[in-house]
């Protein structure tokens, strides 16, 4: 007569708390590679500043237009620290140019020439190039809204007006998550 406990198989008493800590090891090393890559992108997008009316298909800048390209060199302009800017992008006008060039001047990089007409080629492009940095696009009405809206993934973004040079998006696009967008004037 055979005996019934002679049949079961002894298991290390150990295993279990071995597992259990293998997964706590490997929960955690997730976690801190997760928390070190999960960087955001920043792309400051505006318009180019006041241009000379009537003045033919590539006008230059106004008064009023350099000193509000002043103005964001100053307010950009900080060669070192945590905001410094990793690249400007313009769109191929020189109104574009006149404004980024003060900007570019004092943080001693070279502007960037960007497709006018392909929002989302350009948005792909500055995500993929400068993952986790901090980008400046400077564009047009037509095109500050629709690269916004190419970032961000979310709905068309608020029309800027003929007369509207001020208005100022930042949008912030994580690694992992939602984009936000913060619109404002300078």
């Amino acid at each position: 007569m055979k005996k019934e406990y002679a049949t079961l198989r002894r298991q290390p008493f150990l295993t279990p708390i071995w597992l259990a800590a293998l997964a706590a090891v490997v929960v955690v090393s997730f976690t801190v590679w997760l928390w070190g890559t999960a960087t955001s992108t920043t792309v400051v997008l505006v318009r180019h500043a006041e241009k000379q009316l009537n003045a033919g298909e590539d006008p230059s800048l106004t008064a009023a237009g350099e000193a509000r390209a002043a103005l964001l060199a100053r307010m950009f302009g900080d060669r070192g620290g945590l905001g410094r800017l990793d690249a400007i992008y313009v769109s191929p006008t020189r109104r574009s140019n006149e404004t980024a060039a003060p900007l570019a001047a004092r943080l001693k990089i070279a502007v960037t020439v960007g497709p006018e007409d392909e929002p989302k080629k350009l948005a792909r492009r500055v995500l993929r190039e400068h993952q986790g940095g901090r980008v400046l696009i400077v564009g047009h009405s037509n095109t500050v809204p629709a690269m916004v809206e190419a970032l961000s993934g979310t709905g068309p973004a608020a029309p800027i007006e003929d007369e509207e040079y001020g208005t100022m998006y930042i949008v912030t696009v994580p690694r992992v998550g939602h984009a936000s967008v913060l619109r404002l004037n300078y």
